[in-house]
């Protein structure tokens, strides 16, 4: 489970004729805060690439844009594979299974 905002716009694409693939990034935050002893820890932000499948990979593309805060339900997946300089990559991304909207970020239309 992770709530975050969205990063980038997602990106869709068909693997089939009629099986869409969402993707896009979402930041989770940690706060800042101060130790007892005084000392300063400051905010650690982690980026999640998030893939979503099918039917709700086609409501991700009509209503998800940047900026928008989700609640994301899924698993976590792991592959690995080689880069264009032959260098072993592994990459972590999380197969959203449920996606709620905790809020909408602002368009053009409608400034919050």
């Amino acid at each position: 489970m992770l709530i975050g905002n969205v990063g980038r716009d997602p990106e869709v694409r068909y693997v089939d004729a009629d099986r869409p693939v969402a993707t896009f990034s979402l930041a989770t935050s940690d706060p800042a805060y101060t130790l007892p002893n005084g000392t300063q820890v400051a905010e650690r932000t982690d980026w999640h690439s998030i893939i979503v499948w099918g039917k709700l990979a086609k409501l991700v593309e009509q209503y998800v844009r940047k900026g928008n805060k989700l609640f994301i339900e899924g698993s976590i997946h792991t592959r690995t594979y080689e880069d264009k300089n032959s260098i072993r990559r592994n990459v972590t991304e999380i197969w959203a299974d449920k996606i709620e909207f905790c809020s909408v970020a602002p368009s053009a239309d409608n400034k919050q």
